[in-house]
Protein backbone atom coordinates (compact mmCIF):
# COMPACT_ATOMS: atom_id res chain seq x y z
CA UNK A 1 0.00 0.00 0.00
CA UNK A 2 1.47 3.58 -0.92
CA UNK A 3 1.44 5.89 1.91
CA UNK A 4 2.74 9.31 2.27
CA UNK A 5 2.67 11.17 5.54
CA UNK A 6 2.96 14.65 6.12
CA UNK A 7 4.16 16.23 9.55
CA UNK A 8 6.01 19.18 10.60
CA UNK A 9 3.13 21.37 10.12
CA UNK A 10 2.06 24.19 12.99
CA UNK A 11 1.59 27.64 14.14
CA UNK A 12 4.66 30.05 13.71
CA UNK A 13 4.67 33.73 13.64
CA UNK A 14 5.98 35.50 10.62
CA UNK A 15 9.45 35.49 9.98
CA UNK A 16 9.74 31.89 11.65
CA UNK A 17 10.68 28.43 10.21
CA UNK A 18 8.96 25.18 10.19
CA UNK A 19 10.43 21.81 8.53
CA UNK A 20 7.97 19.40 7.12
CA UNK A 21 8.61 15.90 6.43
CA UNK A 22 6.90 14.05 3.66
CA UNK A 23 7.50 9.95 4.74
CA UNK A 24 6.94 7.68 1.93
CA UNK A 25 6.16 3.73 1.96
CA UNK A 26 5.00 1.14 -0.79
CA UNK A 27 7.13 2.39 -3.73
CA UNK A 28 10.35 2.36 -5.01
CA UNK A 29 11.52 5.82 -4.08
CA UNK A 30 13.98 6.08 -6.07
CA UNK A 31 11.88 5.53 -9.07
CA UNK A 32 9.80 8.81 -8.25
CA UNK A 33 9.80 12.53 -7.82
CA UNK A 34 8.22 14.05 -4.47
CA UNK A 35 6.26 17.55 -4.73
CA UNK A 36 4.76 20.16 -2.25
CA UNK A 37 1.84 21.90 -2.77
CA UNK A 38 -0.09 23.89 -0.77
CA UNK A 39 -3.92 25.15 -0.58
CA UNK A 40 -5.02 28.22 1.02
CA UNK A 41 -9.07 28.93 1.84
CA UNK A 42 -10.89 29.97 -1.26
CA UNK A 43 -7.68 29.27 -3.56
CA UNK A 44 -6.73 26.57 -5.94
CA UNK A 45 -3.85 24.39 -5.00
CA UNK A 46 -0.47 25.61 -5.82
CA UNK A 47 2.54 23.22 -6.46
CA UNK A 48 5.22 24.82 -5.10
CA UNK A 49 8.30 22.59 -5.01
CA UNK A 50 10.04 19.05 -6.08
CA UNK A 51 12.18 16.81 -6.34
CA UNK A 52 13.71 13.92 -7.99
CA UNK A 53 14.71 11.14 -5.82
CA UNK A 54 17.14 9.57 -8.48
CA UNK A 55 19.22 12.66 -9.12
CA UNK A 56 18.51 15.07 -7.08
CA UNK A 57 16.77 17.77 -9.99
CA UNK A 58 14.58 20.65 -7.97
CA UNK A 59 11.85 22.98 -8.67
CA UNK A 60 10.41 26.11 -7.01
CA UNK A 61 8.09 28.48 -7.88
CA UNK A 62 8.85 31.95 -7.77
CA UNK A 63 6.43 32.39 -4.60
CA UNK A 64 9.12 30.09 -2.22
CA UNK A 65 12.17 30.41 -4.09
CA UNK A 66 14.83 31.87 -1.67
CA UNK A 67 13.08 30.95 1.64
CA UNK A 68 11.62 26.99 1.04
CA UNK A 69 14.77 24.07 0.23
CA UNK A 70 13.44 20.97 -0.58
CA UNK A 71 15.56 17.76 0.29
CA UNK A 72 15.58 14.14 0.63
CA UNK A 73 17.00 11.38 2.86
CA UNK A 74 16.73 8.05 0.22
CA UNK A 75 17.66 5.94 2.71
CA UNK A 76 14.62 7.44 4.81
CA UNK A 77 12.33 7.39 2.20
CA UNK A 78 11.38 10.72 3.05
CA UNK A 79 11.10 14.74 1.42
CA UNK A 80 11.79 17.67 3.74
CA UNK A 81 10.67 20.92 3.17
CA UNK A 82 12.62 23.57 5.08
CA UNK A 83 10.62 27.04 5.15
CA UNK A 84 12.30 30.33 6.29
CA UNK A 85 11.13 33.54 6.81
CA UNK A 86 7.60 32.54 6.72
CA UNK A 87 4.77 35.13 5.72
CA UNK A 88 1.29 35.19 6.55
CA UNK A 89 -0.08 34.60 2.79
CA UNK A 90 2.12 31.49 3.38
CA UNK A 91 -0.55 30.08 5.59
CA UNK A 92 -2.40 26.70 3.68
CA UNK A 93 -2.44 22.57 4.09
CA UNK A 94 0.55 21.71 2.59
CA UNK A 95 0.57 18.51 0.75
CA UNK A 96 2.92 16.14 -0.08
CA UNK A 97 2.27 13.95 -3.86
CA UNK A 98 4.79 11.39 -6.04
CA UNK A 99 4.68 10.73 -9.46
CA UNK A 100 6.97 9.61 -12.12
CA UNK A 101 9.96 12.53 -12.34
CA UNK A 102 8.72 13.03 -16.83
CA UNK A 103 5.27 14.31 -15.00
CA UNK A 104 6.46 16.30 -12.21
CA UNK A 105 7.81 19.23 -13.29
CA UNK A 106 4.68 21.16 -14.33
CA UNK A 107 3.91 21.26 -10.95
CA UNK A 108 0.28 20.10 -12.04
CA UNK A 109 -1.55 18.14 -9.76
CA UNK A 110 -3.40 15.76 -12.01
CA UNK A 111 -0.17 14.33 -12.83
CA UNK A 112 0.66 13.46 -9.36
CA UNK A 113 -0.51 10.00 -8.63
CA UNK A 114 -0.47 9.64 -4.92
CA UNK A 115 -0.96 11.81 -2.07
CA UNK A 116 -0.54 12.80 1.67
CA UNK A 117 -3.52 14.00 4.15
CA UNK A 118 -2.10 17.03 4.21
CA UNK A 119 -0.60 19.09 7.61
CA UNK A 120 -1.78 23.02 8.18
CA UNK A 121 0.75 25.43 8.21
CA UNK A 122 -0.57 29.30 9.63
CA UNK A 123 1.34 31.80 10.08
CA UNK A 124 0.73 34.72 12.56
CA UNK A 125 1.54 38.55 11.36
Amino acid sequence: EVQLVESGGGLVQAGGSLRLSCATSGFTFDDYAIGWFRQAPGKEREGISAISSSDGYTYYADSVKGRFTISSDNAKNTVYLQMNSLKPEDTAVYFCAATEPRRAWGMIDLEYDYWGQGTQVTVSS
